[in-house]
């Protein structure tokens, strides 16, 4: 697992602030921030933590390419979560990069998941209700939207 994520991490990330153009200025240096903090990490305990930033971070891209990659890592990580409340962060950000992808089904049963480990989490409920509507509507954009806390 490990290993995967270190790939994920590496292998995609870009070699300086100015290498990726189809990001916004400001966006690419705050992702390459944080995959850099995940490279330098000293500790397992702070490169597990610079790993769920990067993540969340790229989850919450405008860049589907982002999107996807704050997905695969969740996924290689996912199996390594040493606690429920771990899994559940990490379930809850897949759902989050699977409903900006449009992939709403998907995000509803990671939040489903969410929910068993934690009912009544308001973030999850939340995002569970957005996606909920979006099936009824039978929406499916196939793109990034804006923005999720």
């Amino acid at each position: 697992m490990e290993a995967k994520i270190g790939r994920l991490v590496g292998a995609m990330a870009p070699s300086s602030p100015a290498a990726t153009t189809s990001r916004g200025a400001a966006a690419t240096s705050s992702l390459y921030g944080v995959e850099r903090e995940v490279a330098e990490a000293a500790t397992e305990e702070h490169k597990n933590v610079s790993i769920m930033r990067l993540s969340w971070a790229l989850v919450h891209s405008r860049n589907t390419d982002d999107v996807n990659r704050g997905i695969a890592m969740l996924q290689a990580s996912l199996g390594g979560s040493k606690s429920p409340l771990e899994a559940r962060e990490k379930l809850y950000l897949l759902a989050v990069g699977h409903y900006r992808n449009g992939d709403y089904p998907r995000s509803r049963q990671l939040l489903e998941h969410c929910l068993e480990i934690q009912p009544g989490w308001g973030q999850a409920l939340s995002l569970k209700k957005t996606v909920e509507d979006k099936i009824a509507k039978g929406v499916n954009s196939n793109h990034c939207t804006a923005p999720l806390n």
